[in-house]
């Protein structure tokens, strides 16, 4: 795997198998430093053309009010007005109130573009990802 992108909120991997590994950091974030790690995230789908990413949040603390509502918004938004569907396996957060956070999170996309699963460990979130086409 090759590093794309790392700042305090987590690290970007390509991925060789086509999909964008998304490791997050664990502590707390500024929002203008969570929000370079998205936009980030983006661009490293739409370089390679990729579809799928594999979203480590098992040590991320809880989403912000703030993330919440720029991940729905924006982030979430542009991706559906420009039509780019996009498919995250989400290995699920230790924390509690980052689990009930995440779900704020996921049920705020169902009518985006993103389609997810969320998986305990990373063998089965792999799998998913290698079924899609």
């Amino acid at each position: 795997m090759r590093l794309y992108f790392e700042n305090p909120v987590g690290r970007l991997l390509e991925h060789p198998d086509g999909y964008a590994l998304v490791q997050y950091a664990p502590g707390a974030r500024d929002f203008p430093t969570f929000q370079a790690f998205l936009t980030h995230t983006s661009q490293l789908l739409r370089r390679h053309g990729w579809h799928k990413m594999l979203a480590d949040q098992r040590q991320m603390a809880p989403y912000t009010d703030e993330e919440r509502t720029w991940i729905r918004e924006f982030w979430l938004a542009r991706s559906e007005s420009e039509g780019y569907e996009m498919f995250g396996a989400i290995l699920l957060p230790a924390d509690v109130f980052a689990q009930l956070t995440l779900n704020q999170v996921m049920r705020d996309s169902q009518q985006s573009s993103l389609t997810y699963r969320l998986f305990d460990g990373e063998p089965a979130a792999v799998a998913w990802l290698k079924e899609l086409a």
